[in-house]
């Protein structure tokens, strides 16, 4: 299974920051996967953002709950991550992962004006 996140690489502040992640070779909707969306800011640890079931549920974290939306295309295999009202500090390189154990490469995301 290989994960691949895309999406715009600079994002004005105030504006909502949109990745994709794309999986081939399994199929998202199997059973117990759970498909995440992780950060991590420029000198700084990993955050875990939030995931989506096999089902369709959605998890979040707390602290980015009122900002976050997770969802996804299953005919499409893709899940996306939608972050709204984007700060400088929401710069990051942006990690979607299948059951923690499957990591995409990463893409950089930076919030400037």
């Amino acid at each position: 299974v290989q994960l691949q996140e895309s999406g715009p690489g600079l994002v004005k502040p105030s504006q909502t920051l949109s990745l994709t992640c794309t999986v081939s070779g399994g199929s998202i909707t199997t059973s117990y996967y759970y498909w995440h969306w992780i950060r991590q800011p420029p000198g700084k640890g990993l955050e875990w953002i939030g995931d989506i079931s096999y089902s369709g549920s959605t998890y979040y974290s707390p602290a980015l709950k009122s900002r976050s939306s997770i969802s996804r295309d299953t005919s499409n295999n893709q899940f996306s991550l939608q972050l709204s009202s984007v700060t400088p500090e929401d710069t990051a390189v942006y990690y979607c992962a299948g059951n923690l154990a499957l990591w995409g490469q990463g893409t950089l995301v930076t919030v400037s004006s």
